[in-house]
């Protein structure tokens, strides 16, 4: 075994390595880039029609791998699924500027005519099957006409594709992302979802090599099922992108072992096992067992890059540890995003404040990377979810943990309720559609609005009492942000 890098060397190649990981809706991925968690392998079966998952945990991330044919195969070989080999995939909807679906000028105004959303989708699914008559045009509200009034015809293209694909051998796959910008409007954009879940329904249990694969949100499935009760049976199949410990460590492993360099290269001979696979002008290195499963190695190697500590001894708690623990929402679910934003942090800290620092990460900037990842998580929160913003933020000064009550009274004293109806008048007003009814389902019943915090993994009772003496804890992904304090816990940031 050779001499591990230094910690100044350990520092450039975390800089290089992580550069640019947090922008996964905007860095495509890359066969390098390619890191495939064990738990993610159902999210690649064809017959899982929703995958679903948070903001940041590679929704957008797994949908593009699917669409590259490369990326598709790399996937195929690792996770042992032969019939990702068999596949031919288009895009159904994404972020992306593509042909295959109608963009953010075409949707609006053909749901502002007279078109349906099942009509839209029914184009869509048609089109990627290579329907001759809407090929031909590029005009989406032609499209829609002719599906209108050929029924018939466009039964009969599914059939007929259906059955030539399974001669062939080979699947139809239609890969949905980035369906929160469907619509400005929150009533049109689940309806939207709810008949694209219809169709996927029936693509899945009427035909044997058509099917429909939707990332989502798990807050909007569970909209779309209001719509269309029926997409409950597609829950029994459903995925979902969720991330251990392991798993996380293991990710930031495969990003040091794949940088194209000498350092990256010395990482991998110190640490050993490295499995070289070559995908057409592309390399890969695929992690040891060891760093992507075993937390015992992971922690021995993590802890000659960062403070064995996070303080001057074991009470103060060990990063391997602490680090995802102070990003975990109250439900346990970590963003690799969230993660990945903090250990970035972390390391241009020590750079700036600690250069000949013993290890390449320290401490105390572990913990301004996690303030900092915050910032971020709550950012995504309140773009998502704005109706959080105006809940939590007159709890800022508080300290956790704290009295429903106590919270309850706070918010009556600030007359919340009427400022949530007031939000959705006052957006309405102003055009902006895409903040009306995305507050909370019970605006005047603030227990049950402490449970909707709950349920999004803002908030998290300390005890098993629901009432109005139960204590509620922030998790210090949103508490830093928000601006809440705990005693013995991460102070906030000085202003």
């Amino acid at each position: 075994m050779t001499e591990p890098l230094s910690p100044g060397q350990y520092r450039d190649l975390l800089s290089r390595a992580l550069e640019g990981t947090v922008d996964a809706d905007t860095r495509r991925p890359e066969p390098h880039t390619l890191y495939m968690p064990d738990a993610h392998r159902a999210a690649l079966y064809v017959d899982s029609t929703v995958v679903q998952g948070d903001r940041g945990v590679g929704k957008t991330f797994w949908a593009r791998s699917l669409l590259d044919a490369e990326l598709r195969a790399t996937a195929a070989r690792e996770y042992r699924i032969n019939r990702l080999n068999r596949l031919r995939v288009t895009p159904g909807f994404g972020m992306d500027v593509a042909p295959h679906y109608p963009g953010p000028l075409a949707l609006p105004s053909l749901l502002a005519g007279d078109a349906l959303p099942e009509e839209i989708w029914q184009v869509v699914l048609l089109t990627a099957l290579g329907q001759p008559e809407l090929r031909a045009t590029d005009d989406w509200a032609e499209r829609v006409t002719w599906v209108r009034t050929n029924a018939g015809p466009a039964e009969a293209t599914l059939a007929r594709v259906d059955t030539e694909a399974a001669d062939e051998g080979m699947v139809h796959l239609l890969v949905f992302d980035g369906l929160e910008h469907l619509h400005s409007d929150w009533d049109t954009r689940n309806r939207m979802i709810a008949e694209l879940l219809r169709l996927a329904m029936r693509m899945r249990f009427g035909t044997r090599n058509i099917r429909l694969k939707v990332f989502l949100r798990p807050d909007m499935f569970d909209a779309a099922k209001q719509l269309f009760p029926d997409a409950s049976k597609l829950s029994g199949n459903a995925a979902h992108l969720e991330w251990t410990r392991a798993d996380l460590y293991g990710l930031l492993f495969h990003h040091l072992g794949n940088e194209d360099d000498e350092a990256a290269e010395r990482f991998r001979r110190f640490t050993g096992g490295w499995e070289l696979s070559e995908t057409g002008s592309s390399v890969r290195y695929a992690a040891p067992p060891g760093l992507r499963n075993d937390e015992k190695a992971q922690q021995q190697l993590f802890e000659r890059i960062a403070d064995p500590f996070m303080g001057t001894n074991v009470r103060q708690g060990r990063p391997y540890t602490w680090l995802p623990n102070h990003l975990m929402d109250s439900n346990g679910r970590i963003s690799p995003r969230s993660f990945l934003k903090a250990l970035d942090v972390a390391t241009e800290t020590t750079r700036a404040t600690d250069p000949s620092h013993s290890r390449a990460l320290h401490h105390n900037a572990i913990r301004s990377g996690v303030r900092e990842a915050s910032g971020v998580r709550v950012d995504q929160i309140c773009e998502d979810t704005p109706w959080v913003e105006r809940a939590i933020k007159p709890l800022a000064g508080c300290q956790v943990p704290i009295a429903q009550r106590e919270i309850i009274g706070i918010w009556k004293a600030r007359d919340l309720s009427r400022l949530l109806r007031e939000d959705t008048a006052r957006y309405a007003q102003a055009d902006r559609p895409d903040l009306v009814r995305t507050g909370p389902r019970h605006p005047d019943d603030l227990p049950r609005l402490v449970q909707e915090l709950i349920d999004l993994g803002v908030l998290r009772r300390r005890d098993k009492n629901d009432d109005d003496y139960s204590l509620l804890d922030l998790p210090d992904i949103y508490r830093l942000a928000f601006g809440l304090g705990r005693l013995g816990g991460i102070p906030l940031a000085r202003r």
